[in-house]
């Protein structure tokens, strides 16, 4: 069968790093972006629009484009606020933007000590988002306040992405260099008990209610599946996507009191060639992810083939380049959105 092309976005000069499609506008996304692969130099944040296109499929269009004085490498709509969104910046800062507004932040927060890779919102408690740092740390913030609610000591190391459960309000799932990934609970911080190798006097972590130990690389990604509370996925330098099942979590005052080791491995997606950089669970569907991958492709896996048939379901390759992000149209069931660092959006249908 011959799949139409997708639809291109070109943003010369400027390599993609993520990108969020708008909770409340079917034809609105953005891309976060920066000079020289994210290296040295600016970044720029891009509102795209999607209008007719040939082939049943959109055209994309720049609405508008914002610059930073550092690179982008992520941004999440707002969930109360339909024309707002943040950016994570690779010089530590977190900024809010109001589409509404030309040019500049309409707020900006300087706390990580290190290059913020993840930004998330809320789908929960609707004022309230998170980000994750090269620090070690993931911050808890409202929009409404000056400095951030609740700092947490998530890993030793780099936090590449944390994410809100979009079930349980008040939970947050990570994803380290340490190949841990790891659930917290927000109402119940505590630090981890000092022992052999953990020196919690200079350098405290919080209990994690579990610790899942994913991976004997980096874990670059990670997703909640959003119909199958505390399943998800994580990927990183290993190439392989894990699907976990993490239902003997305990949260509360008891997951303060005994942090806890495991997690189940339901599922091995193998196929691609290098480090997946984002996984991605459907909207739509319960058992369909997408990925994105060093190996220059897109790919779409489901957790439960056929008898006799493959985990994988689509293979995306024209990108030249990394390609770095994957997101779902939240709207438009089976209509995927990918990024590269060939400064190209391709949106396709599945």
């Amino acid at each position: 069968m011959n799949r139409p092309p997708p639809s291109v976005l070109h943003t010369p000069g400027f390599a993609h790093y993520s990108l969020a499609w708008s909770p409340f506008h079917s034809n609105r996304l953005a891309l976060a972006s920066s000079a020289n692969y994210g290296l040295v130099g600016n970044g720029r944040l891009h509102i795209v629009a999607l209008g007719p296109g040939p082939g049943g499929l959109p055209g994309l269009g720049v609405e508008k484009f914002y610059e930073t004085q550092d690179g982008l490498y992520d941004a999440a709509w707002s969930e109360i606020h339909e024309n707002q969104l943040v950016t994570a910046s690779g010089d530590g800062s977190i900024k809010l933007w109001d589409v509404m507004i030309q040019d500049l932040p309409i707020r900006a927060w300087q706390e990580h000590t290190r290059e913020v890779f993840s930004v998330d919102w809320s789908n929960i408690n609707k004022d309230q988002f998170i980000s994750s740092s090269w620090d070690g740390t993931v911050k808890l913030w409202t929009p409404e306040r000056p400095r951030s609610l609740t700092t947490l000591q998530a890993h030793p190391s780099c936090v590449y992405q944390a994410l809100f459960s979009p079930h349980q309000p008040n939970v947050v799932a990570t994803c380290s260099t340490d190949g841990t990934l790891k659930i917290f609970d927000l109402r119940s911080p505590a630090y981890m008990p000092s022992g052999p190798g953990v020196n919690n006097f200079t350098a405290p972590l919080t209990a994690a209610a579990l610790t899942v130990p994913a991976s004997a690389g980096e874990i670059l990604t990670l997703d909640w599946n959003k119909y199958r509370p505390f399943v998800l996925a994580s990927a990183g330098v290993d190439k392989v996507i894990k699907v976990w099942d993490c239902r003997m979590v305990k949260l509360g005052p008891e997951a303060a009191q005994a942090p806890a080791v495991g997690g189940a491995c339901e599922t091995h997606l193998a196929g691609h060639e290098y480090a997946v950089r984002k996984v991605q669970w459907s909207p739509h569907r319960a058992d369909v992810l997408a990925s994105a991958s060093y190996d220059m492709t897109c790919r779409v896996w489901s957790t439960t083939p056929a008898p006799g048939g493959s985990h994988l379901l689509h293979i995306h390759d024209p990108h030249t380049e990394f390609v770095v992000g994957c997101g779902w149209s939240l709207y438009d069931e089976g209509v995927l959105a990918s990024c590269s660092w060939d400064c190209r959006l391709n949106v396709f249908r599945v």
